[in-house]
């Protein structure tokens, strides 16, 4: 079977697939890059992007089989995007070979070079950027260009914005939004050209989100509230839709079907999942449709508890949504086909901060009857909570790390620091819905070379369901 790229059976094509429906019909994946990060460890490590091999008909299976080290150390690298993808699959002249490994600290962009040996990446070149602060996530455009939202200034302090790039030589084009107005802050965004809209996120000011959660930050205008609506023809910042004070929106995504004039967005302070979409007036609007309780608890940060989405994302037929819950501790699956009025098919614990035998003591509890039992796999137990998912592109197979932001594992979870995160995969079912652990797939990096370390996002060699737009 062909390393796993999209297009791969398309020789009079571009990168990707024509649609979302064709790329789940594509072959199983056999790798996944995975950025791995030693800030704040205290171990004196560069960060590096890991490849693990996810073929079960490997001898490494599960296994890292290549890491490859930044050439500085504290980048914090976080997340990541190609060179190009299905937004320009009638491009025969496109090849997916370059991974855009932006970094949350110094403002470095990393371009990797997939193409040559997809096994084993190497460096391909380097930017370090005094205009832009705190880049966050990559997304490959149609015009064969690449973007980063940025979440803030040099300073540290919030403002959102984009840095484009140009898709053949990766050199710094400038900003990509024009005029004179700005949100306070950025993170996520996703585009819709049907629609001429892009919408971004908002987590907070970088200066504070780099110690840790602070309770006093908390109405004070420090956490995001808004979802930031722009104009995809003019690159201009038309409107805001609150979503509630110190919500703090994450992860964002429109449904895949193209013409869709939806999707979802997660809130990671106030645990909440918003619809955004469309109205007759052709303005944007948001609603909640998933609230997860907060938990009343002894032995934590606050006597409520908030779940913490930090990371969403939709299969790509748009039938199932998942999130994770990285303080709660356990990985949710909603049947969509009803998108205002999500229904809960699927759950499972793996790791969190409310395990019995824990600091924490559950007071009042609206969802679970008891505290889940601690996650062990293989004999070992993992610390953390789900944080990053990513799904094959069948549907089948969810796969899971437990590293938020060095700053945030460190204090929430002083374990993930010193025994470094996991990767794990999950069986999804497709048909009715329902989530199960893969028992004999587990990627423990603690085991590293260099010591243990957390684990982030994961990106397949051919794009994926997080990665890849169709215009």
């Amino acid at each position: 079977m062909p390393i796993f790229i999209f297009g791969a059976q398309c020789g009079a094509c571009g990168p990707g697939y024509a649609s979302p429906l064709d790329a789940m019909k594509g072959p199983r994946e056999e790798i996944i890059y995975v950025p791995c990060i030693y800030r704040n460890t205290g171990r004196g490590k560069p960060d590096f992007l890991a490849t693990v091999d996810v073929d079960p008909k490997s001898p490494h299976y599960s296994q890292v089989i290549h890491r490859l080290p930044m050439p500085n150390l504290g980048d914090e690298l976080h997340h990541s995007g190609w060179n190009t993808c299905s937004s320009c699959f009638g491009d025969t002249t496109k090849k997916r070979n370059r991974l855009i490994l932006p970094s949350l600290i110094p403002s470095r962009i990393y371009v990797v070079d997939v193409g040559t040996d997809p096994r084993a990446p190497r460096l391909f070149k380097v930017h370090w950027s005094v205009t832009w602060a705190s880049l966050h996530p990559s997304h490959c455009l149609g015009s064969g260009e690449v973007m980063i939202s940025t979440l803030g200034d040099p300073a540290g302090n919030g403002k959102g914005g984009f840095v484009l790039l140009d898709g053949e030589t990766f050199d710094i084009k400038g900003n990509w939004e024009k005029g004179d107005k700005n949100p306070p802050m950025g993170y996520d965004f996703w585009y819709q050209p049907r629609h001429n809209v892009l919408i971004s996120t908002e987590w907070g000011i970088p200066k504070c989100l780099g110690y840790g959660f602070n309770p006093n930050d908390l109405k004070k205008g420090r956490y995001g509230r808004r979802l930031n609506v722009w104009d995809w023809t003019t690159h201009t910042y038309v409107q805001a839709i609150d979503v509630g004070e110190d919500a703090a929106p994450l992860e964002i995504r429109f449904l895949h079907n193209p013409d869709a004039a939806e999707g979802f967005v997660g809130c990671t302070i106030s645990s909440a999942i918003h619809r955004f979409y469309k109205t007759e007036c052709g303005d944007w609007a948001a609603e909640k449709v998933i609230q997860v309780p907060s938990k009343k608890v002894e032995g934590w940060l606050l006597p409520d508890m908030p779940s913490f989405i930090t990371d969403i994302l939709i299969s790509l037929d748009d039938r199932f949504l998942y999130f994770s819950n990285w303080i709660h501790g356990d990985v949710r699956q909603y049947d969509i086909s009803d998108t205002r009025r999500p229904r809960l098919v699927g759950q499972v614990f793996v790791g969190g901060s409310i395990c019995k035998g824990g600091p924490v003591v559950v007071l009042r509890d609206e969802e679970l009857q008891s505290q889940p039992e601690p996650f062990v796999i293989q004999g070992k137990k993992v610390p953390g909570g789900p944080q990053m998912i990513q799904l094959s592109l069948d549907g089948k197979r969810l796969y899971v790390t437990t590293s938020l932001y060095s700053a945030w594992d460190r204090q929430f979870y002083p374990d993930l620091i010193r025994d470094g995160s996991v990767m794990l995969q999950i069986d999804v079912d497709t048909e009715k819905g329902g989530l199960r652990v893969n028992r004999d797939f587990l990627v423990d990096f603690g085991k590293e070379p260099g010591g243990p370390c957390m684990a982030h996002e994961m990106r397949y060699p051919g794009g994926d369901c997080t990665s890849d737009i169709w215009v």
